[in-house]
């Protein structure tokens, strides 16, 4: 359970000048995060009644996204996240608008695979913002604590939206199958004009250092980008093959609860993540926590029933938070401040290129053999990615330790103190 001391840090956190408001303008426009992909095919299926336009609409949106995000986090570090945040934002709702109109004019599929594109590809990174800003806030901070209790906000706040947010689109489509993808653009825009207006917690434009390679340059952080497309192909195979073990008993009606049951362990074991001080240095964590998540895959193909995998989805989903928040802490540690916010957008990439592909590869595998190879196939996933960590070891060390270490040929690093415990993605 989380201790006391720990829950006053949410509560002192959001008592900072200014926290409340980015928080709530922050949650506001990571709704599309939760949303967009459900939305698009509500939306396209209703027009086409072809279910495969509409998951290729849904793909060239993730993709574009996959594409474009660290192009868009680079820019935020060189330019500051309110006049990027604003272009992007508005551009975003524009999309939206746009597949709206394609959509009802029975436009033909290339039209929806362009706007579909435009409407994924700018949809705002406000996670890797809002990590920014927590970072930026509490730079003078020595213990840790408090930064480690706010990006476990985040990653529990986020879990929520997951739950919450395809309820809520699920709803208005009753109403009209393109509220979904309007009201999508609406709270992407709306939120993210209030975060941009709010010029207080905005992180300065960091200088870059001459002959700066990127983002990509750190070895640390492309053995960690390989590391989330594994673990996220993991995580996609397992909700499309879950999907498929819940049809296949006859209760399809359990599927949402089942995959709810797992982002409320996500959230809870980011909850108790933040409110916990540990020993261990944080690529070590990332290490362990990696592999107990990837054991925990390996029992899904004995599940007798939907009730007991429901229950074990709940206790699987545990280590999921802490696991990507020591990733994302691992970033914030080892790069250099002129580069945070393009390197977080570049594991948003790897995320968005690990479903995809763990979904592409799941689809096959459960049409020829059913649920127990998808399963097997997720755990092979997930076996993949400490096949890629293993080695990444002494990266991730240096990573870790990089904030300790004086900045050569220039003056001491920003003080930091203790690695702070979590980052608030629970999504890999």
């Amino acid at each position: 359970m989380a201790n006391s001391s720990g829950l006053r840090s949410y509560a002192e956190i959001l008592r900072l000048p200014g926290a409340g408001r980015f928080v709530a303008a922050s949650l506001v426009g990571r709704f599309p995060g939760a949303t967009l992909h459900l939305a698009v095919v509500l939306l396209v299926t209703h027009v086409t009644g072809s279910y495969a336009t509409a998951g290729a609409v849904s793909a060239a949106g993730a993709l574009a996204y996959a594409l474009l995000v660290p192009r868009v986090g680079r820019a935020v570090d060189r330019r500051g996240q309110r006049r990027v945040l604003t272009l992007v934002a508005t551009v975003f709702a524009l999309s939206g608008v746009l597949l709206v109109a394609a959509a009802r004019a029975g436009a033909p599929t290339a039209v929806l695979l362009l706007a579909g594109a435009a409407f994924g590809a700018t949809r705002p990174p406000l996670s890797a913002l809002a990590r920014a800003r927590w970072s930026h806030l509490l730079r003078d901070e020595g213990s840790g604590r408090l930064l480690g209790a706010a990006y476990s906000w985040e990653s529990v706040t986020e879990e929520l939206l997951y739950v919450v947010g395809p309820l809520v689109v699920a709803g208005v489509v009753l109403w009209h199958p393109a509220l979904g993808v309007l009201v999508v653009a609406a709270l992407g825009l709306a939120g993210s004009l209030l975060m941009a207006g709010q010029r207080a917690t905005e992180p300065p434009v960091a200088p870059r250092a001459p002959g700066d390679g990127g983002a990509l340059a750190n070895p640390g952080l492309r053995a960690l980008c390989a590391v989330w497309v594994c673990s996220s192909a993991m995580f996609a195979a397992w909700e499309l093959t879950t999907m498929a073990f819940v049809e296949t008993h006859g209760d399809a009606w359990m599927i949402g609860p089942v995959l709810a049951a797992f982002a409320v362990g996500s959230a809870v074991g980011g909850l108790w993540y933040g409110t916990h001080a540990f020993a261990a240095p944080v690529d070590r964590r990332l290490r362990v926590a990696l592999l107990l998540v990837v054991a925990g895959m390996a029992p899904l193909g004995a599940m007798p029933s939907v009730a007991v995998l429901g229950v074990f989805s709940l206790f699987s989903g545990l280590l999921v938070a802490p696991m990507t928040i020591a990733g994302y802490s691992l970033v914030r540690e080892g790069v250099a401040a002129s580069a945070l916010t393009e390197s977080m957008t570049w594991l948003s990439t790897a995320t968005a290129l690990g479903r995809a592909a763990g979904g592409l590869a799941a689809g096959p595998v459960l049409d020829a053999h059913g649920p127990r190879w998808g399963y097997a196939l997720t755990l092979g996933l997930g076996l993949a990615a400490l096949v890629v960590a293993l080695p990444a070891a002494g990266a991730f060390r240096a990573m870790a330790t990089a904030r300790s270490r004086p900045a050569r040929g220039g003056p001491e690093p920003e003080a930091t103190g203790e690695e702070p415990g979590s980052t608030g993605v629970a999504r890999p």
